[in-house]
């Protein structure tokens, strides 16, 4: 494939910007949450950074990945991650219902507008029926 036969970029579904958005603000969060538990001596240092780290990575990666059905499960296990540190910082089980929360609602709402988007542009007619052409039209006028 050469420089000028490149494919057209693929359209991220409403869902999947969505959700993607909603991972990385979850990402923001460990980034801090990691800091907290370091800050705390919650978990030792070395733990603290490789566990949030890697969740922080993981919450990227993932929201890059949601055109696959089984990231989107893997998101759902995120959530429950997410309210699960709250055994670490009580806290966290408020904040992360809170985004669990935001993650279903994005989800449904993602959904419908998915579908409505799949009905609208379903078939190559026009929105509006009484816009069509003239010309292409077999009747003639009779004199």
């Amino acid at each position: 494939m050469t420089r000028r036969e490149r494919r057209a970029p693929r359209r991220r579904s409403a869902t999947e910007s969505l959700l993607s958005i909603v991972l990385v603000l979850e990402a923001l969060l460990v980034f801090f949450l990691t800091l907290v538990v370091f800050s705390l001596d919650i978990l030792a240092p070395a733990v603290a950074f490789s566990v949030g780290g890697g969740l922080f990575l993981t919450m990227f990666a993932v929201g890059r990945l949601l055109r696959h059905p089984w990231a989107l499960w893997f998101g759902w296990f995120l959530q429950a991650l997410l309210i699960a540190a709250g055994f670490l910082v009580p806290l966290m089980f408020v904040i992360g219902a809170g985004f669990a929360a935001l993650w279903t609602y994005c989800f449904i709402t993602g959904r419908g507008l998915d579908r409505r988007n799949a009905a609208l542009y379903a078939d190559d007619t026009p929105i509006d029926p009484s816009s069509t052409d003239p010309s292409s039209t077999d009747t003639k006028e009779t004199p």
